[in-house]
């Protein structure tokens, strides 16, 4: 769109806490440029000035005997259909322009793959989000409104507390 809505952080802004980066980076680029895509889509990328979008919330939390960090993802995107909640966990279910997935395949016979990625549109972001939280203990639940927008939060077990769910 060339435009996004701000994103305000707020609540425990200086935690620290051991954990994947490259984790914790993927979810949260996931979740950020699902609730940009939304919130531009819901208020028009053409009839919105960008001053007037409503802004991308993030508040960080953690909780009062340092269990969980908690990060929730806020917008006013408009939300997600209640019909299309469980779909949002499977792999390849997308909400995107299929114009988007068309410009990921290459008609060269001398390459495999193309080298562009698109921000949207391949429907692997939440169910891969969900799985890095969850790897470590964690979760990642959505909670939306139709017509309004919807909340994301991820919970993430302090790395040190719990093991890796591998068998024994």
């Amino acid at each position: 769109y060339g435009d996004a809505p701000d994103v305000r952080i707020s609540g425990n802004a200086e935690l620290t806490f051991p954990y994947v980066p490259t984790h914790l980076h993927y979810i949260l680029l996931e979740l950020l440029k699902n609730s940009m895509r939304a919130t531009m889509d819901f208020h028009g990328p053409d009839g919105a000035d960008v001053d007037d979008l409503p802004p991308i919330e993030v508040v960080i939390s953690n909780g009062k005997e340092h269990e969980d960090v908690v990060i929730k993802v806020a917008d006013e995107g408009g939300g997600i259909p209640r019909s299309n909640m469980k779909k949002i966990w499977s792999y390849l279910f997308t909400t995107a322009d299929p114009a988007i997935q068309e410009g990921m395949i290459v008609l060269n016979e001398n390459v495999d793959h193309g080298i562009d990625s698109p921000l949207a549109g391949l429907g692997y972001g939440l169910p891969i989000s969900r799985s890095y939280a969850q790897y470590f203990g964690g979760d990642l639940s959505i909670m939306s409104m139709e017509g309004h927008g919807t909340d994301a939060f991820v919970h993430l077990v302090r790395l040190g507390n719990t093991r890796e769910p591998l068998p024994i």
